[in-house]
Parts: structure tokens; sequence; C-alpha cells
């Protein structure tokens, strides 16, 4: 089950302090068509379960390729992602993206390529809609910055 932790250390709470997502969008890797965006990022996103309402539709591309724009005060030397997408309790899947070093008092868009899982391996979207929710976790190295979830609804 995908749960909330808060900064391990002074150090990383500072980031998280200074630390903004400012946009995410979802587009077809295949076509750049966007899906899926959201440009206000709610401010309770460190401590609160955001809801993203996902075109379905996105269940039907190769490739899935997500923009986050984010601001940060703070340098953070080795920025990282960790995240798993959880059906229910059971974790699904796992994926890591590494950023690298963010240069403090700077605005990043960071943009990775997911692919799917392929023909016929791919879940129904109203099956399963409002019982997937993604937790990431932002780190500098192993340290954890924030813990935080999202949790899709297909549309």
């Amino acid at each position: 089950m995908a749960t909330f932790v808060s900064a391990e250390d002074d150090k990383c709470q500072k980031i998280l302090e200074g630390f903004s997502i400012n946009s995410m969008n979802m587009r077809d890797a295949e076509n750049g068509t966007i899906l899926w965006e959201k440009n206000k990022w709610p401010d309770s996103w460190r401590e609160e379960e955001v809801e993203a309402h996902i075109p379905k539709e996105i269940m039907k591309c190769k490739a899935v390729s997500r923009e986050l724009n984010f601001s940060s005060k703070e340098s953070i030397q080795d920025f990282k992602l960790e995240q798993r997408v959880f059906l229910g309790d059971m974790c699904i899947e796992e994926w890591d993206f590494e950023f690298g070093f963010v240069i403090p008092g700077s605005t990043n868009s960071w943009q990775s390529t997911i692919e799917a899982a392929g023909d016929g391996d791919m879940m129904d979207p109203e099956q399963i809609s409002g019982m997937v929710s993604i937790e990431t976790s932002f780190l500098d190295g192993d340290k954890v910055i924030n813990k935080s979830v999202v949790r899709v609804f297909y549309v």
C-alpha cells in the first residue's frame, strides 16, 4: 500500500521546503499529443493523496512521455525518483528515474518515457480506475526528501 514519508534529515527538510512541482503532463510518446496535463499542482501534495483523472486512451499507447516541471530553492546533488505502482495493496510495477544535479534557485523540466507492457498485457482501465495509486519517492542520492501518492482515475 502506498504511504507518505517526510524528509529524512534537516538537509532534506530544507530541500522539501524549497521544492515545488509546477506542472506535469503525459503525452503519447509516438506523436507528442498531450493526453493529460495538470498546471497547478496542489500545495498539499507533500502530505495528502492527489487525484489524477487521466483519459483511458493512455492505456492504448505503446509508450508514454511524462514531463515534470519543478523548481528548487536548494541544490540537490543527486536528484532521483523511485515510483511504485499499486493496484489495491499489491505493488505491480516499479520504476527508477535519475535527474542528477539540480542548481539552486532553478526551474527545470524533466521528461521521461515509459514503455507499455504490450498488447494483451495491459489492464482494462475501466476495471482498475480508482484502484491504482502511484507512490513517488523524491530522493537526494539515497536520502528521502519526500514520498507522495497520486490516485489514478481513468475517464
